[in-house]
């Protein structure tokens, strides 16, 4: 891996017309996506599924009598729920540093394993510490998928087509959401069999799937472009040339001096307020959906199934809309536009005690908290600059979105059955601040783009010793000629 870095630092910066003297035109770059889409893709959604569906599946459980067996009163169950934040947020930068020194493949593995495991224990714990416990080592083990994932699609794709790529892999959590309600329902059937209760069967059961996938995952997971089996020695040399000429000479090495540089990033700082107003309604929805259902008057099994459609058009808004913006190249327009739907949504829950209408309410809200997340990231990924500042700086984006996480696990309390108008009343408000600071970072980042073009005009083209390349690689996104995405 070290001689790979050295080597794709070596290169200099190649322009993108470049791609047709050597073969790869229009319609041969469409067919080189689409070999790195269908071989990267698919496991990454399927194991971010898994991961997404081992995380929640306590919202489903709790309709099978999980707190009165467990004997959990109060806000003992937000406690569970909680708990399992703080440490998945302070995984989630070692894990991504972790990608950059050891091979993809052999640190997504371990960790899949470990968090399986973990997931089986819990269908096993007798009481609320059991709970907790178990809840921790998920979150220690799950932490590092999800920026782990994000930073590793920027490593195969130029800037303007990872969001794409995210939200495939993102609409999983989507699917997750749909797929465990149609599971625990089925499950539920089990209640009793070998002794074992029903929400101890959703636990066991769905860890026990996690694990037999994260048996092949070591040989499904490509490291690089440099050393992708599947591709040839042509396609590896233009799918490691494009993202050469798409981040310039701009520095891949590791160094912790980059840490710090995303570290002290003040741009990162307010993507990571988005993200943890994104997350947190996501959480709260994936969390507490059924038992919101429920609440307007279904039976925990229909409660279980009725959660199904809000997902699955969460899915579809997730997938083109992420799509529309890669091909426009924009970003914080479509989040303003999924924050309004998402306020939309949240207030239909408040305004009405009808369940038509609150129904339709959860379907508004999660066509329009889901896209945020993908959209997010791809524009905060895309604008920085440097293969560890971006890992680093990605790992952050979603610790702040983790820590949306806990405040998702109060947000709907029992106090507040069966409405819940404090909960979704504050969602709004979490919601209403993304909304804001969505709009700050698109005016600023069209104003420094301006600056740097007019800086651009006045200095004019200039050829650049090797020395200087070098000394602006170590800039990240403050180069002059970095532009942002808006």
């Amino acid at each position: 891996m070290e001689k790979k870095q050295s080597n794709t630092a070596a290169v200099r910066p190649v322009p993108l017309d470049f791609t047709e003297s050597q073969g790869f035109d229009e319609r041969g770059t469409k067919r080189l996506l689409r070999k790195l889409d269908w071989h990267i893709i698919p496991f990454m959604s399927l194991i971010y599924l898994l991961c997404f569906l081992d995380r929640t599946n306590i919202g489903n459980a709790r309709l099978d009598h999980l707190e009165q067996d467990l004997g959990l009163h109060g806000v003992q169950y937000n406690d569970c729920l909680a708990i399992l934040f703080p440490f998945y947020i302070a995984a989630e930068i070692p894990s991504n540093i972790m990608m950059k020194r050891i091979r993809p493949s052999i640190w997504l593995t371990f960790i899949m394993v470990c968090w399986s495991a973990s997931m089986i224990g819990q269908g096993f714990v007798k009481d609320y510490s059991g709970l907790l416990a178990t809840r921790v080592f998920l979150g220690v083990f799950e932490g590092g998928l999800f920026p782990g994932v994000n930073y590793y699609i920027t490593q195969w794709y130029c800037r303007h087509e990872c969001g794409f790529r995210m939200a495939m892999f993102f609409s999983a959590a989507t699917l997750a959401g749909a797929f465990g309600g149609i599971l625990a329902r089925g499950i539920a059937e089990m209640n009793g069999v070998s002794g074992i209760a029903a929400w101890a069967w959703i636990f066991i059961l769905e860890g026990l799937l996690s694990i037999l996938v994260s048996f092949v995952a070591y040989w499904a997971i490509y490291d690089y472009p440099a050393t992708a089996t599947f591709l040839t020695d042509k396609e590896r040399d233009e799918v490691e040339r494009r993202l050469q000429a798409d981040s310039g000479h701009l520095s891949n090495d590791f160094n912790i001096k980059y840490v710090w540089q995303a570290i002290k990033d003040w741009k990162i700082y307010i993507h990571m307020f988005i993200c943890m107003a994104g997350f947190c309604p996501i959480y709260s929805f994936a969390l507490f959906l059924p038992t919101i259902i429920k609440n307007m008057g279904y039976t925990a099994n229909n409660a279980q199934l009725m959660s199904v459609p809000p997902y699955v058009c969460a899915c579809f808004f997730t997938i083109v809309a992420s799509w529309v913006a890669d091909r426009y190249r924009q970003r914080g327009i479509f989040l303003l536009g999924f924050q309004l739907v998402a306020i939309l949504g949240f207030a239909l829950l408040v305004s009405s005690g009808s369940s038509h209408i609150q129904y339709t309410g959860t379907v508004f809200a999660a066509i329009g908290i889901y896209p945020q997340i993908p959209l997010g990231l791809a524009w905060n990924s895309g604008n920085i600059g440097g293969s560890l500042k971006r890992g680093t700086g990605i790992a952050m984006q979603v610790m702040g979105g983790n820590c949306g996480g806990i405040i998702a696990s109060y947000v709907y309390l029992n106090r507040d059955r069966p409405r819940f108008i404090v909960g979704h009343s504050i969602l709004i408000g979490v919601v209403g601040t993304a909304f804001f600071l969505t709009l700050i970072m698109t005016i600023w980042c069209r104003r420094e783009n301006s600056r740097r073009d007019a800086l651009a005009m006045e200095v004019g083209v200039q050829e650049l010793t090797e020395e200087q390349k070098v000394l602006e690689g170590e800039l990240a996104d403050s180069v002059p000629w970095f532009r942002y995405t808006v």
